[in-house]
C-alpha cells in the first residue's frame, strides 16, 4: 500500500436494512443529499437519513435513521434507483418499467407517468435542454438494438429520440449530446443528435460485464480489455493512461484524483496522476460500486458502506513522512483542480519545502536545490539548522507546523562529519546561487553573515570576493569569526567596506610586520600601497607613508606616483608637497621625479583632463586610434561613442556639410575597426535613424540578413547593399562572399516586400555579379514568370564561370596525376635495389642493432627502427648523418 486513500465505514447493517428476512438482498443504492435510497430483491424501496458525525477521538462515522419502506406490488427485484432532487422525484426501475414516485413518501405519481420496456436507464448530468425542471434520461429498450432518450417531468415523461445501434447495446452512458455504449463486441460514442459514430475498442460481452462511467465533460472511463481501466473522450481520443486493476472487476467509479474498481474480493484504489495501485482494502461479496456527487458507497447484499476520502492534505503528509517526496508531489499537482488557487498555491509551497528538506537529509542536495527553489523557501528555515550561523541579533522562529522534524544539522547528520562538511558546502553554493534572486529579499543580512563564516571555516576563496563586494554582514558576528579563524585580511577588507579603513590599515600593517600571521596575500605590502595610492583620506595617507618608504622606498612611493591625477591636485598632495616630504628618502625622491617626468603625461590621464575640451578630446583620441593604432578597446569605443554623439547633435542642428563629413568618419571607423563595444553602439543607434550605421554595426555581430534588411527596406540604397557585401567579405574565403550575396538577393525577393523596384534591383545584382552567386540556387529562388532574356547577362556568366571552374579541376586533376605518376617512379627506383638487413647493421640515429625486420628506409640508404624515424628529431639527425656519409 502507497497511501491511505480511503476509508472503509459502515453505513447501513443487515438488521436494520431487513430485520430477520435473511433471503432479502440488496439490488441497487441511490444517494441524494443526507437522502440514501435501498432498492431489494423482494420490490421494496427503502428510505434512509444518512448523516456524518465526529467521533470524540475525531474519526468520522455515519449515523443511519430509517424513515420508510414501500413495496412496489410486485414480485420482481428493484433493478435501478435515480433522484432528481430537482422534481422531487425518485426513478425506479422494475420489472422492465420506470415508474415516478415521490421522494419523500415514496408515493407513484398521481398521473402515473411511466416508461415502459427499459432494460437499463442512466440520467444526463450534463443536460442540453436548458429546463431546470427537466431530466433528461437515456434507456436501452428491450426492443432489439434500440436506445431512446426521453425528458421526464413531475409528472410526465415524453420520448426525444430513438436511436439505433448496430449491435445490441449492453450498457451505456449520456453525456450532453454523446452517448457511450457498451455494444456485444465493442465499445462507441455516438452524438444522437447527428447520428455520427466512433468506434473506440473492442472487447468481448460474453466474457466480462462492461463497465461505464462517465468521469467529466464527455470523458469516459471503459473496462477495457487485458485488465485496464481505459479513459476515452467523445470524440475517441484518450488524454490519460490507463490505469491497471483486476480482470474480475465488476464495478468502477472515479473519485479526482483517484480510480476505485471493485472485484469479488477487494476494493483497489489506482491513482489517475500516475496509473500505480495506491490503497487495496478487503472487501468480499461485493456488488455495488457508486459515486454520488463525491460520495463513493460500496454495498454487498447484505450491507452498505461509506468509502469516505481522506482529506488530500494528510494523504500528501503521510507521504511525506514515508519519504515518497516524488508521490506527495504528484498528488499535490493532482490536487490543483480540487482546491482553491490561493489556498493550493500556499499549500503546494509548504509541500515543495517539505520534500525539499527530506531530499535534503538524504544529500540529494541537487532535488533540494529546485525544490526550495521552486518553493522560494525562506533561507532562514534553512540556515537555521545549521548553528552559529545565523546572526546574534536575529529574532528568527521557525514555521509552524515545522517543515522538518530536526532540531540541527548535529541531529540530521547523526554527528558524521563528512555528511556535515557536504551539508555545508551545499548551503554555501545554495546562498551563493538565491544570493542575486528575489529570494533574498529582506534576508541579505541572514546569507551574506551564513556565508562569510562558511567561507572563512572552509577556507574557501570566495571570502574575498564577498567582501570586495556588496555585502551585508553582520560586523559584530563577522568579526568574531574572522578572528577566531584568523582571517585578519578578509577582516580588513570588511573594516574598509564599512568604512573603517583606519582599522583595516592597522590590522593588514600587523601582518606584514609578523604580528599577525596570514598567508592570504604574499603581496599583502604592494596591496596596501595600491591602497593608499587611492585612498581619499590624506590624513590616512601621511600616517602610513612613513611605514611604507621605511619599508621600501622604491615601492613605497607608489603612493604618491599611483594616484589619479585629480588627486594629485588637491591641497597636501600636489607634487610640491611630496617633493618636499621624500627629501628624507633619495630613492623615492628620485622615483617620484622620474615619474613627473617620464609617466605623469599618459593617454587615460591627458583623456582624463581633455573631457573639457570635447573637440580636442575627439583630435586626440584620433591621434591615438588612426596615427598611434593602439589597440585598446576603450580608446575605439571612446571615439566611436564620441562621433555619434557628434552626428546626434549635428542632425539636431541641421548642419548639412559638418554632419555628412562627421557621418563619414563615424562609418569609416566602424567599418576598419573591430575594438570597440558593438552591443553598446547598437543600443545608442537603435532608436534614430542612423540606419546605414546600424547596419555596419550588425555585420560586425555577423547578423547580415538584419544588416541587408535595414539598406534594402530602410534606407533603400541597392548600391549601398551591394558594397555591404563586398567590404564585409574582404579576406573571408569565396563561400563567405557568396553567402552574403544570396542573403542579398533573398532580401529583394522577400515575397512579403516584392515589388517591380526591388526585383529591378537583384536582376541588376544577378547581371553584374553572376560569379558570386550559384547558379542553381538563383533559378530556384528567383520567380517563375521572369524572361530568360531579363537574366541572359547572369546567365552567361554563369555558365562561363561554371566552364572556367571545370577547366580549372581538370586541370588540376591533371597536375596531380602527373605528380603521383612521378612519385611512383621515383617509389620504383627506391625499391629496385634490395636492401640488406643484418644483425650487424646499426640504426643511424641511436646506433643500436635491429631486433625485429621491420625498419625505415631514407633515400640516402640510412637504416633506422621506427620509432626512431617517428622522432621529432629525425630529420636533423637524418640531415647530420647525410653530411658525414657525403664526406667520407
Amino acid at each position: 500500500m502507497s497511501v491511505k486513500a480511503f476509508e472503509l465505514i459502515p453505513a447501513v447493517d443487515c438488521e436494520l436494512l431487513m430485520g430477520d428476512r435473511v433471503r432479502i438482498n440488496i439490488e441497487c443504492i441511490e444517494c441524494c443529499g443526507k437522502n440514501l435510497f435501498i432498492g431489494s430483491s423482494d420490490c421494496y424501496i427503502y428510505h434512509f437519513l444518512l448523516a456524518e458525525k465526529i467521533s470524540t477521538t475525531g474519526k468520522l462515522t455515519f449515523s443511519v435513521t430509517k424513515q420508510l419502506c414501500r413495496h412496489l406490488g410486485l414480485k420482481k427485484p428493484v433493478n435501478e434507483l435515480r433522484a432528481a432532487s430537482a422534481l422531487s422525484r425518485l426513478m425506479v426501475l422494475c420489472d422492465n418499467t420506470i415508474t415516478l414516485t415521490n421522494m419523500l413518501n415514496l408515493e407513484p405519481v398521481p398521473t402515473g407517468a411511466k416508461i415502459k420496456g427499459a432494460v437499463t436507464f442512466t440520467v444526463n448530468q450534463n443536460p442540453v435542454s436548458g429546463d431546470p425542471f427537466c431530466v433528461e434520461v437515456c434507456i436501452i429498450s428491450v426492443k432489439r438494438r434500440t436506445i431512446q432518450i426521453y425528458m421526464v417531468y413531475e409528472d410526465r415523461v415524453q420520448i426525444v429520440k430513438e436511436v439505433c445501434t448496430p449491435e445490441q447495446p449492453f450498457a451505456v452512458t449520456l453525456d450532453g449530446y454523446f452517448l457511450c455504449i457498451a455494444l456485444t463486441t465493442q465499445y462507441i460514442t455516438m452524438n444522437y443528435s447527428t447520428g455520427a459514430s466512433q468506434d473506440l475498442f473492442p472487447y468481448n460481452s460474453e466474457e466480462k460485464r462492461p463497465i461505464i462511467r462517465r468521469i467529466g465533460r464527455e470523458e469516459f472511463l471503459l473496462a477495457g480489455p487485458g485488465g485496464l481501466g481505459m479513459f476515452a473522450t467523445a470524440a475517441g481520443i484518450s488524454q490519460r493512461a490507463p490505469v491497471r486493476w483486476s480482470e474480475k472487476v465488476i464495478e468502477a467509479a472515479v473519485c479526482f484524483p483517484y480510480v476505485v474498481a471493485l472485484d469479488d474480493e477487494f476494493v483497489t484504489v489506482h491513482s489517475m496522476l500516475d496509473q500505480q495501485r495506491k490503497q487495496t482494502l478487503p472487501f468480499r461479496d461485493g456488488h455495488i460500486l457508486q459515486d454520488f456527487e463525491g460520495r463513493l458507497l460500496v454495498a454487498t447484499h447484505k450491507q452498505v458502506y461509506v468509502l469516505a476520502p481522506l482529506p488530500l492534505e494528510r494523504q500528501i503528509q503521510d507521504l511525506l513522512v514515508s519519504h515518497k517526496v516524488e508521490e506527495a508531489l504528484v498528488l499535490a499537482k493532482g490536487a490543483r483542480k480540487n482546491i482553491p488557487k490561493d489556498k493550493f498555491q500556499v499549500m503546494y509551497r509548504r509541500i515543495l519545502q517539505q520534500a525539499g528538506f527530506i531530499q535534503f537529509a538524504q544529500l540529494q542536495f541537487l532535488e533540494a536545490k529546485e525544490l526550495f527553489r521552486k518553493s522560494q523557501l525562506d533561507v532562514r528555515e534553512l540556515i537555521s539548522l545549521f548553528p552559529l550561523l545565523m546572526p546574534s541579533t536575529s529574532m528568527f522562529t521557525r514555521s509552524h507546523p515545522p517543515l522538518h522534524e530536526y532540531a540541527d544539522l548535529n541531529q540530521l547528520t547523526q554527528g558524521d562529519q563528512e555528511k556535515i562538511t557536504k551539508c555545508k558546502h551545499f548551503l554555501m553554493s545554495y546562498l551563493n546561487e538565491v544570493r542575486s534572486t528575489d529570494v533574498a529579499n529582506g534576508y541579505m543580512e541572514y546569507i551574506d553573515t551564513a556565508l562569510l563564516k562558511l567561507y572563512a571555516e572552509a577556507n574557501h576563496e570566495s571570502l574575498l570576493d564577498l567582501l570586495v563586494s556588496e555585502n551585508s554582514c553582520n560586523l559584530k558576528d563577522s568579526i568574531t569569526w574572522l578572528e577566531k579563524h584568523k582571517k585578519y585580511f578578509a577582516l580588513g577588507l570588511l573594516y574598509h567596506y564599512n568604512g573603517q579603513d583606519d582599522n583595516a590599515l592597522q590590522l593588514w600593517v600587523k601582518i606584514v610586520n609578523g604580528d599577525l600571521q596570514d598567508t592570504t596575500r604574499t603581496d599583502l605590502f604592494d596591496y596596501i600601497v595600491d591602497f593608499l595610492s587611492f585612498c581619499p583620506n590624506r590624513d590616512m595617507v601621511w600616517k602610513y607613508a612613513d611605514w611604507a618608504l621605511q619599508k621600501n622606498e622604491e615601492i613605497g612611493v607608489h603612493i604618491f606616483t599611483k594616484r589619479p591625477v585629480s588627486e594629485q591636485q588637491v591641497d597636501g598632495l600636489n607634487p610640491e608637497d611630496i617633493i618636499s616630504y621624500l627629501h628624507k628618502y633619495p630613492k623615492a625622491l628620485i622615483s617620484y621625479l622620474e615619474y613627473l617626468v617620464m609617466e605623469r603625461l599618459n593617454p587615460e590621464d591627458i583623456i582624463s583632463y581633455l573631457h573639457k575640451y570635447p573637440k580636442a578630446l575627439i583630435s586626440y583620441l584620433e591621434y591615438l586610434v588612426m596615427e598611434r593604432q593602439i589597440q585598446k578597446e576603450k580608446f575605439h569605443t571612446h571615439l566611436a561613442v564620441l562621433y555619434l554623439d557628434e552626428v546626434l547633435q549635428l542632425k539636431m542642428r541641421k548642419s548639412s556639410e559638418a554632419l555628412k563629413l562627421m557621418q563619414a568618419k563615424l562609418r569609416s571607423l566602424l567599418q576598419q575597426s573591430s575594438l570597440y563595444r558593438v552591443q553598446l553602439l547598437i543600443g545608442k543607434i537603435k532608436d534614430t535613424d542612423l540606419h546605414m550605421e546600424l547596419a555596419i554595426l550588425y555585420g560586425k555581430l555577423e547578423e547580415h540578413d538584419r544588416a541587408l534588411h535595414i539598406l534594402v527596406h530602410n534606407i533603400q540604397d541597392f548600391e549601398a547593399a551591394k558594397k555591404y557585401c563586398l567590404w564585409n567579405s574582404e579576406g573571408k574565403d569565396d563561400a563567405y562572399r557568396r553567402r552574403l550575396f544570396h542573403l542579398l538577393l533573398s532580401v529583394y525577393l522577400e515575397s512579403a516586400n516584392a515589388n517591380d523596384r526591388l526585383y529591378m534591383a537583384a536582376v541588376d545584382l544577378l547581371n553584374y555579379h553572376p560569379a558570386e552567386f550559384d547558379a542553381v540556387r538563383v533559378l530556384q529562388l528567383v520567380p517563375e514568370t521572369w524572361s530568360m532574356s531579363l537574366l541572359a547577362p547572369f546567365l552567361i556568366g554563369a555558365m562561363r564561370q561554371s566552364i572556367h571552374a571545370d577547366r580549372m579541376t581538370q586541370l588540376t586533376l591533371g597536375l596531380s596525376r602527373s605528380e603521383n605518376m612521378i612519385y611512383k617512379c621515383d617509389k620504383l627506383k627506391l625499391t629496385r635495389n634490395p636492401v640488406r638487413l643484418s644483425d650487424k647493421k646499426t640504426c643511424q640515429i641511436c646506433c643500436k642493432p635491429f631486433s625485429e625486420p621491420a625498419f625505415v628506409h631514407y633515400p640516402n640508404g640510412s637504416l633506422v627502427h621506427t620509432h626512431c624515424a617517428a622522432s621529432r628529431r629525425t630529420n636533423t639527425i637524418l640531415a647530420s648523418v647525410s653530411t658525414c656519409t657525403s664526406q667520407t
